[in-house]
């Protein structure tokens, strides 16, 4: 009896089994649907996606009380009354009208996904369309500005390496003479600052002075090159080596540059060039723009040459300098 009671005391206790639990929510399948919508029918960029999905959720959180990436939301229950009261709040709450209008769009093509999926009978935010945005003449640079400012890569790095060792040097040559190339890119093609940091070395043609750009949308044209612009680009690929990959590397390694590292050294250049501050890369779009058709230039090939989907998108850039308007005036008026 003992050896048997030994014998039972000596078995293995089973260990407890651990509590159960509880299921991890799903995001929201509805919001992710549209999110891949966007990225495969539209060809939506990361930063598009990041915007939808952040505006998506602050509507959520604020009259559902409810994170829809973290559970599941009923979206039948969305009403006008709720997408007027959201769009009451971010007004009283300073937001500004641009903002504002593009927390309306984000939801407005939601819903409409919604409705075209059967989940929504009406878009609660078609009727609701906000103030107009009002629309600022872009801000352009002057042609003597633009030349102060490329000058400024090569006196900015001579600067920078005049007392350093030759690696340096090396180093202040590539940064000087990738940077005047990327600056001459954008002001000859008329590109955004992302377009031309997604180029790679086969979509030049530099025989051709054109090159290939994929804009928003993943849209393609061909931008011109003009002659600064391609000298610019054979010196840099002087220096760069001809091989295959992104036309402007980060670092001599073959990384492709970052629009975080070009407006870091766009700004130093400002500095170099005793130029505003709050220029920035796109302000050379602009100017490429007001330039062309200051000179002349037809309206819809500029909006071709742009890349805008809408003739009214160009029109921004048909302001006219008061300089403009005296020497039209003189050539033009029989009693000027």
């Amino acid at each position: 009896m003992a050896k048997a009671v030994a014998k039972k005391s000596a078995a293995p206790l089973r260990p407890k089994a651990p509590p159960s639990e509880p299921e991890a929510p799903r995001p929201d399948q509805d919001l992710a649907g549209f999110l891949r919508y966007l990225k495969a029918e539209r060809q939506a960029s990361s930063h598009t996606l990041d915007a939808y999905r952040r505006d998506i959720r602050r509507f959520c959180l604020e009259h559902f009380r409810r994170d829809p990436l973290l559970q599941e939301i009923t979206w039948s229950s969305l009403t006008v009354t709720k997408a007027r009261l959201f769009a009451a709040g971010l007004q009283k709450a300073g937001m500004a009208t641009a903002s504002i209008l593009r927390h309306m769009s984000s939801l407005r093509s939601f819903c409409d996904f919604l409705v075209r999926e059967g989940r929504l009978a009406d878009n609660p935010f078609a009727q609701l369309r906000g103030a107009r945005r009002q629309r600022r003449l872009p801000k352009v640079i002057a042609r003597e500005d633009i030349a102060r400012l490329f000058a400024a890569p090569r006196q900015h790095w001579d600067h920078q390496t005049a007392d350093a060792g030759e690696g340096r040097r090396i180093e202040g040559d590539f940064a000087s003479r990738r940077d005047l190339a990327l600056l001459e890119v954008i002001y000859s093609g008329g590109l955004r600052i992302a377009e031309a940091l997604g180029l790679d070395l086969n979509d030049l043609n530099l025989d051709a002075a054109l090159m290939k750009v994929r804009g928003k949308g993943r849209k393609e044209r061909m931008c011109h090159l003009g002659r600064p612009a391609l000298d610019a680009l054979r010196d840099w690929l002087q220096c760069r080596g001809n091989t295959s990959g992104a036309l402007f590397w980060g670092r001599s390694s073959g990384e492709r540059m970052t629009s975080r590292a070009a407006q870091i050294n766009f700004k130093k250049y400002l500095l170099v060039a005793n130029l505003p501050q709050d220029l920035t890369p796109h302000k050379l779009r602009h100017s490429f723009a007001t330039h062309l058709l200051e000179a002349g230039a037809d309206l819809r090939a500029v909006q071709e040459l742009l890349g805008h989907a809408s003739l009214s998108t160009t029109q921004i850039y048909t302001h006219i300098t008061p300089e403009r308007l005296q020497e039209v005036y003189s050539k033009a008026h029989p009693h000027a």
